[in-house]
């Protein structure tokens, strides 16, 4: 990895969950080589999508089963969520086959790889899949992650785990994932690691992505001892409960793990937040007054009677569910038979502003795993295949947050992106030249929002936007970054722990637009210019994040050490009553 350039291969792709969050952590990444195979079906939806969205370069449609290691060129960083379905949230755990079911031995093609790859094997992996993972399967709890870590430890792997619930650092959906980092012995990263402990709870790459406290008397140490086929046949045998934790690391086969309780004061989105407009939603979507009482049945409690295979007689009984879906909470977790019209215990509802019941639409579903809009939309894919494949999808925001972490332990610098994660793909058609010709004037939905409470007591900083920076503060954008003058013109007694709100001021127009502080760095205006000759001029650089605007704008005298020290929110954001 030279000149800061990271080579990434993304196996079971999907419609590029994982390249969509790398990219919006650094422009540094890049995705040379991907393959999406979707077994048993003529119709490759997610890879009609991912070419149509990312080109047909270097993306492979085959069953990787039948890929040779030696097509697959040499990378740095691999990534993929491998199929989970024999233990899926889905399926009972009892019934599921684990890894050694007809989806789980795909894991065994990501260690094929890794295996023949030999000294060209990537220093850096990182795996998303289902958080009962750690658990499966149900008559040997924790088997199918021990094999994993065991088989990555003997390729020569370092690995961290963690189990994060996207909702609880105020990303959209309640949607429960393990994501796993390994780094190769001797990489940049794994030369970091000093303890076990302190890189679980505090220094690693996932504590500082997604901070949190550990539950007392929750740690578990231990060694994955034997062969592969020994680790099968008899780890945690005869006991009821996994060893694993839900924040966990293993260094040479040694496990250190607790459970974690995630830290976050963020703001937050919820499923109200990211909903389109009544008047643009489709008529098919909305649920009929004879349907209703459909719905109504499947979504409440119920106790059937009813006989098994056997023929012994039982109480089938579950509880009810939201009807309607809450809008002022993150959405429950989507899964792959969100789509089609008919009445389903587990497809989400709302209740629009006119009373009338309805469906989510593709694009709130993209927007629920923070696609950009329209992500998945191809003339060759029906919404019902839409939905299926964000039922699929991983949450792109977990992956943008974990790849900036590992980009700064890398470089020991902070990663920036000219590609945040709502920034719509162009389109490539590869099936015809007008493939998309026909849907030319793209609807204009409203954009997905966010919920906080403002807090006029803190402190507001207010900066001016040079000529050079205005075109960029213009465009309304959830993220961007601002950047001061030289460090060395810079008040020495300015504290930035106390900033806590940023608005831009705009010469001639005053301030409008407020957002949110989220860091405060050493960096260069190259960040923003590239093209500039400014690579040695160390300046401040806020990272900020996009809150509301005023009405309109707003002049103010702008004082520059007044602006930093002692402007608070009210000032500005509040109509003094004279």
């Amino acid at each position: 990895m030279k000149n800061n350039h990271i080579r990434v291969v993304e196996l079971f792709a999907g419609v590029g969950g994982f390249r969509i969050g790398l990219e919006g952590a650094s422009d540094t990444y890049e995705t040379i080589w991907n393959n999406q195979w979707e077994p048993s079906t003529l119709h490759q939806d997610a890879s009609l999508v991912y070419q149509a969205r990312f080109g047909r370069k270097g993306h492979c449609n085959k069953d990787i089963n039948k890929v040779p290691t030696t097509d697959i060129p040499d990378h740095d960083l691999l990534v993929g969520g491998f199929p989970c379905q024999d233990y899926s949230v889905a399926a009972t755990l009892s019934r599921s086959g684990g890894i050694e079911g007809k989806k789980g031995v795909l894991w065994w093609q990501i260690y094929r790889i890794l295996n023949e790859k030999g000294e060209k094997r990537p220093q850096y992996v990182f795996f998303e899949n289902v958080d009962r993972l750690l658990n499966s399967p149900a008559s040997q709890r924790g088997r199918d992650f021990a094999i994993i870590l065991a088989s990555l430890a003997d390729l020569g792997y370092t690995v961290e785990w963690r189990i994060i619930n996207a909702a609880d650092y105020g990303m959209p959906q309640r949607r429960r994932r393990t994501y796993i980092v390994g780094y190769l012995k001797e990489s940049v990263v794994a030369n970091k690691v000093d303890t076990l402990e302190d890189w679980v709870e505090f220094d690693g790459v996932l504590a500082q992505a997604f901070p949190f406290r550990a539950k007392e008397k929750t740690v578990s140490a231990f060694d994955i001892n034997g062969t592969i086929q020994e680790v099968s046949a008899n780890f945690n045998k005869g006991k009821k409960n996994s060893p694993f934790g839900n924040a966990g690391m293993m260094k040479a086969r040694h496990v250190y793990s607790v459970d974690a309780e995630p830290v976050y004061e963020g703001t937050i989105q919820t499923l109200g937040d990211n909903l389109v407009d009544e008047d643009f939603i489709p008529e098919e979507f909305f649920i009929s007054e004879k349907e209703l009482p459909k719905w109504q049945y499947e979504k409440g409690a119920k106790k059937i009677n009813r006989i098994s295979k056997e023929g012994f007689e039982y109480v089938f009984s579950e509880g009810g569910m939201a009807f309607p879906d809450f809008l002022d909470k993150p959405s429950r977790t989507m899964i792959t038979g969100e789509g089609g019209s008919a009445p389903s215990r587990f497809k989400h509802v709302v209740q629009t502003p006119s009373g009338r019941y309805r469906r989510l639409i593709p694009v709130e579903l993209e927007r629920l795993n923070m696609f950009p809009d329209n992500h998945t939309y191809h003339p060759e894919v029906s919404d019902g295949r839409r939905a299926f494949l964000m039922g699929n999808a991983l949450v792109c925001g977990i992956v943008q947050e974990i790849g900036k972490s590992l980009y700064r332990f890398i470089y020991d610098e902070a990663p920036v992106s000219t590609r945040p994660i709502h920034i719509q793909r162009n389109s490539r058609p590869v099936l015809s030249l007008d493939l998309f010709d026909a849907n030319a004037n793209e609807l204009i939905y409203n954009k997905p929002k966010k919920t906080y409470k403002l807090d006029n007591t803190k402190r507001l900083l207010i900066g001016f936007v040079k000529e050079d920076n205005k075109e960029y503060f213009l465009k309304k954008e959830p993220t961007k970054l601002y950047y001061t003058g030289s460090v060395g013109k810079f008040p020495s007694t300015i504290a930035l722990n106390k900033l806590y709100y940023f608005m831009p001021y705009i010469k001639g127009k005053g301030v409008r637009d407020l957002y949110l502080i989220r860091i405060v760095r050493i960096g260069s205006k190259t960040e923003i210019h590239p093209d500039v000759e400014d690579t040695k001029a160390p300046r401040l650089v806020f990272e900020i994040e996009y809150l509301e605007s005023l009405p309109k704008y707003k002049m103010i005298h702008l004082n520059f050490q007044h602006s930093f020290t002692d402007t608070f929110l009210g000032r500005v954001m509040m109509t003094r009553k004279r």
